[in-house]
C-alpha cells in the first residue's frame, strides 16, 4: 500500500486510515489510490466482516489536494497522462462505489473537518460516529465546482433534496451537532472518545450476521429509488438468501437456548 493510508485487519475488521495529517489528509493522487485500493482489498477479502474508515490529525479529510490539483491544472494533465479531472472516473467513483457496495458495513469515523470528497466519503459510509468538535462541508461551488464523490446522491438521501441543495449552493461548515440534527451524523461523541467509540461499533458490526448486513444495505439502496411494489419484491428475494443462511439458523438456535449467538458471517 502506501504510507497516506494505512491498513490493517484484526479480527474481522479492516481499519483504513487516510494518513496525511500534516495536510488535513487532502486527497493527492497517492492518497487516492491508495484509499481506493484499501477498499478494494477488504471488500474482497472473506476474513473482514465490516470496515472502518478514519483518519489521523486534526482533519477527516478536506477533499482534493489543491496544492497538486493547481500544479496539474498548469501541466493539463494528470499524472496519468490525461485529463486533470479525470480523477472523479478514476478515483472518487470507485472509492465511493467500494464503500457503498461492499457487502459488508462500513462505519466512518469522523475525527475533524470532513470537506468536498472528505464529506462525500463519510456520506457513503453505513454509519457515522463523528466528534463534536469535528464539521461537514460540501466544498464544492466554493471553488466553482459540481459535487462529485457521489455527494448529488447521498447527501439529499441524508437530509432531504431541500437541505441538500442548500448546503450544496451555499457551503458552510456544518458543526457535529447540526449534522446530527440534519440526520449526517449517527452519533457524536467527546473528541477524546472518538476513536475508542468508533472501534467499538465498528467491532459490534464485525461480530454481527455479516450477510445480512449486506443484504440491509442492498435494500436501501434498492428501495430508495423504486416503488413500493418493487421494493417489496426485493425483500422477499434478500430474505430467502437472508433465511438460507448460517448466521440465521445460528441466530434462532441460540434464541432458543437462550444465549448470545456467535455469528460466523455466512
Amino acid at each position: 500500500m502506501t504510507d497516506a493510508v494505512l491498513y490493517e485487519v484484526t479480527d474481522g475488521l479492516a481499519t483504513i486510515t487516510l494518513n496525511r495529517p500534516d495536510a488535513m489528509n487532502a486527497l493527492n493522487i497517492e492518497a487516492k489510490i491508495g484509499l481506493r485500493d484499501s477498499l478494494r482489498q477488504a471488500g474482497a477479502d472473506p476474513a473482514v466482516r465490516a470496515v472502518l474508515l478514519t483518519a489521523t490529525g486534526r482533519a477527516f479529510c478536506v477533499g482534493q489536494d489543491l496544492k497538486e490539483h493547481v500544479e496539474l491544472l498548469g501541466a493539463g494533465t494528470d499524472a496519468a497522462g490525461g485529463q486533470v479531472m479525470s480523477t472523479v472516473k478514476e478515483h472518487y467513483n470507485p472509492i465511493v462505489t467500494a464503500i457503498a457496495g461492499m457487502a459488508k458495513p462500513v462505519v466512518a469515523g469522523v475525527n475533524g473537518v470532513a470537506a468536498g470528497a472528505g464529506a462525500g466519503f463519510a456520506f457513503a459510509a453505513d454509519y457515522r460516529v463523528v466528534a463534536d468538535t469535528a464539521a461537514f462541508n460540501t466544498s464544492f461551488a466554493g471553488v466553482a465546482l459540481t459535487a462529485d464523490s457521489g455527494v448529488s446522491w447521498t447527501l439529499p438521501r441524508l437530509v432531504g433534496h431541500s437541505r441538500a441543495a442548500d448546503l450544496l449552493l451555499f457551503p458552510r461548515n456544518v458543526s457535529a451537532q447540526e449534522a446530527y440534527e440534519l440526520g449526517i451524523a449517527n452519533k457524536v461523541v467527546p473528541a477524546a472518545e472518538l476513536a475508542a467509540e468508533a472501534l467499538a461499533v465498528a467491532r459490534r458490526l464485525a461480530q454481527g450476521p455479516t450477510a445480512a448486513y449486506a443484504a440491509l444495505k442492498q435494500s436501501l439502496a434498492y428501495g430508495a429509488d423504486h416503488s413500493l411494489t418493487e421494493s417489496l419484491a426485493k425483500e422477499d428475494e434478500l430474505q430467502a438468501l437472508a433465511g438460507a443462511s448460517a448466521d440465521h439458523r445460528i441466530a434462532v438456535d441460540a434464541f432458543l437456548k437462550k444465549e448470545k449467538p456467535r455469528y460466523v458471517g455466512r
